[in-house]
């Protein structure tokens, strides 16, 4: 293959997949295209599908019905290759190893690794290479499985919850080293809980539902599912509550120790609204809708939502 054709074949072909596990249905009809050089979120609510989702397009598992090709052929062949590099969820280290011999050992099985010792400081690792894996908190093991992940110098990296058991610094070191991996411009695919990941580190974000894809598109494009914007000031009584909530726009209202967040799919309207009939609100503030907003709307089984950026 030219290097051309190779810049044009997907990464990632998912078509038509499904998987069911007997009477429940795990991946219910996704078509997904991933191409070189994109880092790309996949987000949903537990039971959503996203790990099934990823053991498909990895060849772990065997769809039901549907298909998945990584770099155009059988995901297996690109696994031999070492085109792929993965951290899932149920990825275990020989428990004696060192972090070192965890890496050294997954590097010998492969043509063309990187030297271990890049991967050890690209996973921030170098600190811990002496250490057994048996000795490691939960933080520093997802460190090490990702210099496992990395060793094989991966055109795709896949990475199933990577910051779980992270605190908040291992997680900002964590993304740091994912910074310098993926500048290179290698092709990254991600799941996570944690929505400012998601909006911070993708390009581009995949919503699951009950097993099939509700929302795919840039961060920008799947907050702006949300149209409401939230209000929050103070100065108003409890008794004008009531009032409030028929202000124009208003779709919702809460109150806690004097502060009322109304949210609105007008904030210009109910606005100025607010300022006219209660002159006395003050620290007034208005904030745009958030992943976390955006996520509720397309996940939540109490609203319909129609797919955005999706092909009928």
């Amino acid at each position: 293959m030219n290097e051309t054709a190779a810049r044009d074949t997907p990464v990632i072909e998912l078509s038509g997949l499904r998987k069911r596990f007997g009477a429940v249905t795990a991946v219910d009809g996704i078509d997904l295209t991933i191409r070189p050089g994109e880092v790309v979120a996949l987000l949903g609510p537990n039971g959503a599908g996203k790990t099934t989702t990823v053991d498909l397009a990895l060849g772990l598992s065997t769809p039901t019905e549907g298909s998945a090709r990584l770099f155009g052929a059988d995901p297996r062949r690109a696994v031999v290759d070492g085109r792929v590099g993965a951290m899932l969820q149920g990825g275990a280290l020989l428990p004696d190893m060192t972090v070192r011999e965890a890496v050294a050992l997954v590097a010998a099985a492969h043509r063309t690794p990187m030297p271990i010792a890049e991967a050890l400081e690209r996973a921030r690792c170098t600190d811990i290479a002496g250490r057994r894996v048996n000795k490691l908190s939960g933080g520093q093991l997802q460190r090490a499985r990702f210099a496992v992940a990395v060793v094989s110098d991966p055109d795709l990296l896949v990475l199933d919850e990577p910051t779980a058991a992270m605190d908040v610094e291992a997680r900002h070191t964590f993304w740091a080293s994912m910074r310098d991996f993926t500048d290179a411009g290698r092709t990254v695919v991600f799941a996570t809980h944690y929505l400012d990941e998601a909006d911070t580190f993708a390009d581009r974000i995949v919503i699951l539902r009950h097993g099939r894809v509700v929302a795919d598109g840039s961060p920008a494009e799947i907050k702006a599912v949300a149209a409401t914007r939230t209000i929050r000031f103070r100065g108003v009584a409890d008794s004008e509550h009531v009032a409030l909530a028929a202000l124009p726009g208003t779709v919702g209202l809460e109150a806690r120790h004097g502060s009322v967040t109304l949210r609105t799919d007008d904030s210009d309207t109910t606005l100025r609204a607010l300022l006219t009939a209660f002159p006395a609100a003050h620290d007034v503030e208005v904030f745009a809708s958030t992943m976390d907003d955006a996520f509720l709307a397309l996940t939540s089984d109490t609203t319909s939502v129609d797919p955005i950026g999706v092909s009928a």
